[in-house]
This record gives C-alpha cells, structure tokens and sequence, in this order.
C-alpha cells in the first residue's frame, strides 16, 4: 500500500525539472538571407543603340522584382515566426 502511495509521488517529481527550459528563435533559410544583385549599367559609349538599352532595363525590371519577392518573403516568415516565437513564451 505504501508503493502505491509513493508511485504518484514519484511520477510528480519526475515531471519537475530544475533545468530552465529555452526556446531558442528559429534560423531564416538560406535563400531569404542572399543580398540583392546590384543593377546593371550600361558603360559610356557614344553610340548606344536602343536595344541595348532595352535589354538592361529588362534585365533591372527582373532583377527588382525578383528581390521585392524575395523581401516580401522574408517579411512574411519572420511575421509568422515572431508569432509562434510569442506563443511559445
């Protein structure tokens, strides 16, 4: 009868810890973390026609939104982390 008393007694005390328990905040992907590529520029030349022009400022549109996206990403998982992060404390 007296184990039988001692056993939820035992079962409480090893449910407590002494140890403080962290939670640590959660690494961002890799992919988020890639610095933009800078804008390209067309070198001064006298004689620049308009397809080159045309060209860069293609390739500097897709540039820009490529990183605008990559930016509205990282917003977006930080938010949400920030807020499981909360409801974890």
């Amino acid at each position: 009868m007296k184990t039988l008393l001692l056993f939820p007694l035992l079962i409480l005390a090893g449910c407590s810890t002494t140890v403080p328990v962290t939670v640590k905040f959660p690494e961002a992907p890799k992919v988020l973390l890639d610095k933009c590529p800078p804008l390209q520029t067309i070198d001064k030349q006298e004689n620049v026609s308009i397809i080159d022009i045309t060209k860069n400022v293609t390739a500097n549109y897709t540039t820009y939104y490529e990183c605008g996206t990559k930016v509205e990403n990282w917003i977006e998982w930080y938010n949400e982390q920030q807020k499981l992060w909360k409801t974890l404390k």
